[in-house]
């Protein structure tokens, strides 16, 4: 069973700054209050820098997941 009800999921893996970053700003954007959005990377630096960001736009940050040797999955909840 899953963690998390998601409404949305992206895939910014093979991607490197500042792509990441921008793919998740802009899925937020279009989301509305409560709904969870699930982001798959493979940087490293994503994993530090995502949730720095998101955290500054207002959202909140429910789990970082390691899913393998260097991919994680980000689960944001939009407020």
């Amino acid at each position: 069973m899953a963690k998390y009800q998601v409404t949305k999921s992206i895939d910014v893996r093979g991607e490197v700054c500042p792509v990441p970053d921008v793919e998740t700003k802009r899925a937020l954007k279009g989301m509305k209050s409560g709904e969870i959005l699930e982001v798959w990377i493979d940087y490293p630096m994503s994993k530090e820098r995502i949730p720095e960001s998101v955290k500054q736009m207002g959202h909140e940050v429910l789990e970082i997941e390691e899913v393998g040797k260097s991919e994680w999955k980000i689960y944001i909840k939009v407020k």
